[in-house]
Order: structure tokens, then sequence, then C-alpha cells
């Protein structure tokens, strides 16, 4: 390693005389469009970079990798992946960025990388703004400076993020609609983009969706009778106004119930606009839902589309039955694996007895060649059969139980510590239980509260937890055999059928297609 980074500084001192690999990295977050960074878009970047590499370097070859659109408070992005990847595959020798905050916001990772990874793999950083270059810098005199400005960088991006959050909140509480799309049936208006307009090709659509709902026809009838009519889908509009472009699963875009549902419970179609949905705990975290409770409205923030008497006509009949949602049915771990093999769409699950996939599109389109009947338990079988199979031929099945295993013992240990938790919390109660008796028994309080809801509450948390384990501990005894997969159930199998399996293509029962992924060789950075 050391010989390597010797020769890069070589290269740097000559002028760079030698062939070089360089990776152009540019990243332009949503936060930075809305602040108007011109200076951070993606051509100026390009523009800096190029200019910098023509004056430094003499032979190379430039690669340009850029996220557009992702926020640099963590690494989870196709761009710098890509980069990251080529890197530990030899395929770079140096990394070109307009500066740090390009590369990352995180000032921790962005540290570790120039510090540790790049080293290790012998490639060279450069920041052109924050004159920065480690074929050139001493640690010891370049880590306090880097480490600082990064941690500069992590402020001003947490800073950043409550300033947009509070702009938009306070643009959508003064009335104005902020989101990028305009919902389907309304265009952005052309003198003030902040307002919704009726757009009446889509308008039209809108109607006739909540006049058949009025008419007490069902999510799947509708959309059945709007594909028999060739009627154009919500993404065939936008990608005839040019404001995206698809590729249909199938032959072509088709009506499906789900869609007809979230049309038929939108209120946007009365004129209320919905915002503070959802809330992100950090910067760079996932949103979560709130509760409907706390959802604020704005009402008759634009012209209606639909009468609100006969939207909440809808919602009271046939419009409530869209917003029920069968847990097992999204919960199943083939659910959005398994797809029909005529127009490959996702399998859904019809509950009941004997539960079984089955493809809507048969019923929707009147497709017959789509799925009508695979037994759950059938499928689950042939594919953690057919997966067990794949990695015996593949020689991986010990490398599978021996992680599953480990991820087993994993989860083990922290049910354990829950369970030693949740016993130190019985006892506390317990323990306040008697103290607050004895009190009351010897007349130095007026009032006894009996904790005994509270106790037998931690009791059944420690039940719960203990047959967890119990459960854990038979899942482990299976995992020493290499052949536990095609022995246990499809849901303890989910993380691996992740790591191999595609896609499951389903034409009958007698008909089952198992697309796997690319194998990856996995390569670790110490």
């Amino acid at each position: 390693m050391s010989n390597k980074m010797e020769r890069i500084r070589q290269m740097d001192k000559e002028r760079d005389v030698s062939f070089v690999r360089i990776a152009a990295y540019m990243r332009l977050s949503k936060t930075d469009e809305t602040v108007r960074e011109e200076s951070s878009s993606i051509s100026m970047q390009r523009t800096l970079i190029r200019k910098y590499i023509a004056a430094h370097f003499t032979e190379c070859e430039v690669m340009e990798y850029q996220d557009d659109g992702f926020s640099g408070t963590n690494f989870n992005r196709p761009g710098v992946q890509k980069l990251l990847e080529d890197a530990r595959n030899e395929k770079i020798d140096c990394v070109v960025v307009k500066d740090f905050s390009r590369f990352g916001r995180d000032y921790m990772e962005v540290g570790s990388y120039l510090e540790q990874i790049f080293p290790f793999l012998g490639i060279r950083f450069i920041s052109i703004n924050d004159h920065y270059d480690s074929a050139s810098y001493r640690v010891n005199t370049s880590e306090l400076d880097v480490n600082f400005k990064n941690l500069l960088y992590d402020m001003y991006s947490k800073d950043l993020s409550q300033k947009v959050k509070t702009s938009l909140r306070a643009r959508k509480e003064g009335g104005q609609y902020v989101s990028t799309n305009a919902p389907f049936g309304y265009e952005k208006g052309t003198d003030d983009r902040h307002m919704l307009v009726i757009c009446e090709d889509e308008a039209a659509v809108v109607r006739e969706i909540f006049a058949l709902a009025l008419q007490g026809v069902t999510s799947s009838q509708t959309a059945k009778k709007l594909n028999l009519e060739n009627v154009p889908t919500p993404i065939e509009f936008k990608i005839r106004k040019g404001t995206t472009s698809r590729k249909p699963k199938g032959d072509k875009f088709n009506w499906s119930n789900s869609t007809i549902c979230s049309i038929l419970r939108n209120p946007v179609y009365v004129g209320d606009v919905e915002y503070g949905k959802t809330e992100r705990e950090q910067v760079g975290g996932r949103n979560v839902l709130k509760s409907r409770e706390d959802w604020k409205i704005i009402r008759n923030h634009h012209a209606p589309i639909i009468a609100r008497e006969d939207f909440e006509e809808v919602q009271k009949s046939r419009g409530k039955s869209c917003r029920k949602r069968k847990g097992k049915e999204s919960r199943h771990p083939l659910i959005g694996r398994a797809v029909c093999g005529c127009c490959k769409r996702s399998l859904q699950v019809k509950e009941g007895r004997n539960p079984y996939f089955i493809c809507q599109n048969r019923y929707v389109d009147g497709l017959r060649d789509c799925v009508s009947k695979v037994n759950v338990m059938f499928l689950e079988q042939v594919v953690l059969f057919r997966l067990e199979e794949y990695l015996e031929e593949q020689k991986l099945a010990a490398e599978v139980s021996h992680r599953y295993k480990d991820d087993l013992n994993v989860k083990r240990d922290k049910l354990l510590r829950d369970m030693r938790k949740a016993e130190r919390e019985y006892e506390r109660l317990k323990q306040v239980h008697y103290e607050s008796y004895q009190l009351y028994a010897l007349g130095e309080q007026t009032e006894f509260r009996p904790l005994y809801a509270g106790m037998e509450k931690q009791r059944g948390v420690i039940r719960s937890l203990q047959e967890r384990v119990i459960r854990l501990d038979e899942q482990i005894q299976k995992a020493e055999s290499e052949k536990f997969i095609s022995g246990g159930e499809v849901l303890l199998a989910t993380e691996t059928m992740e790591k191999y399996i595609d896609k499951i293509v389903v034409y009958n029962e007698e008909d089952i297609e198992i697309k796997w992924k690319a194998l990856q060789t996995d390569s670790a950075i110490v």
C-alpha cells in the first residue's frame, strides 16, 4: 500500500505523465435546488472538474458518476455506490470532486473514506475548492483541516434541512401547493405554479370513476371497463404531456383497482389539500407516516372536480372498502417477487382456508392467460426446494447456513436482553406495589393504587419474549443442517430469497420459472 501511495505522490510531482483513470463525481440534492445553489448544479460541477483535470493531467480516462436529487447525508446513492464498486474492483486511480460536501455531508463517513478506505485501495482523492489532494497532503497537517470542514458541512446540512422544512411548512400553511407533480385531474397554473387548475381531459375520467362508484360499481369492475374502452391511465397522460417517460411492465399500461381506490379516497377532488402526513426524525432518515388525526388540511383550496356531497357519499359506501388492506397479504414474503407469466404484474394473495395466489388482471382486463389460482403453500415449497438446489449447485449452502445461524443468534441475544429488561421492570412494579400497600396499611398514605394491571402486562411481555426465544432456538437447530431451507417456512428464508432471487415467474402450478440474481463476490474493506 505504501509503495502505491508513493507512486501516486511521485505522479503528482511529474505532472501526471502516466495514464490515470479518473472518477469525476457530481451530486445535486433537492435542497440545493430549493435554495437555488447555481454554483452546485451538475453542469457547473462538470465544467469545474473537467477544467481542473485538463490543467493537471496529461494522459487520462475520465469516468463520470453523478447523483441528481440525492441528499449527501448518507451514502445510499446509486452514483456513489457505483463509484465505490469500481474502486473496489481497481477500475479507478483517482477521484475528483468539486468539494467535500458534494461527496458527502456526513463528516464521520467522509473522513473514513479519506483516511482509511481510499488510502487502503491506493486511490488518490482531490477536492478542488478545498485545495485538498491526498497525494501531496500529509495526514498530520491535513487531518484537522479536513475533519473540521467536514464537520461544518455536516452542521450546514442539518441547518439547511431545517430551514427548507420550515420554509415549505410556511408555504403550505399559506395556501401554496408545493408538491412537484399535480394530482391526476389537475395541472399547475401557468400564472401561479403554486395553484392547481382543472385539466379537463383528465377530470372527465375522474368524474366517470366517481359516477360509477355512486352506482355501486366495484373498483375492479371500473378498472376493467376503463381498460376495455382503452381510456388512458394517469401515467399515459403524463407521457403525452412529456412530463415523464416510462415503459409498461407488460404489453401496455393498465388501470388497476388500487389506482381507482386511491382516486376515490383523495380529497383533492373536492378542493381540499392534505399536508403534514409524514415526519422525518433526522436528516437523511426515512419519512414516517403520522397518525391521521395529526394531518393538516386546507379546505376549498382550489376548484373542485367532484361535489363534496358526492365525495362523502362514496366514502360512506364503497370508498371505505378501498382503505381496507389485508395485513397477511402485504406481509407475505413472496408478494412483489411472484409475478404473472402473462402480464408480468405482481400476484396477489386471496385469503381463506386454502389461500392461493391470483393475478388481478385476469378479472380486471379479461386476460385469460393470466394466473387463475396457484396454492400458496405449494408455491412456497417449490420456491424453497429450488432455492436449496441452487445454493447447492453454487456451493453456497454451507455459507448461507452459517450466516443464517449467526443472524439468528444475534436476534436471540437481543431477545434475551429485552427479556431481562422486562423482568427488571416487572420486579420494579412489584416492589412499588408492595411498598405502596405497606404505606397504606400503616396509615402513611390515604390511597392504595394497585399495580396489578401493569404487572400483568409485563408478565405478558416476558411470556411473549420467552416464546420467541424458544422459536428461535428451534430455527437455530434447523440451521445446523445445510438443508434447513426446504424443511423450514418461507418466512424464515426471506433474507436468503432477497439476496439470490430476482423474480418468480408463475404461469400455472406446472410451469414456474425462477430468475436468479447475478452472483457478486463480496469484497470486504478492512
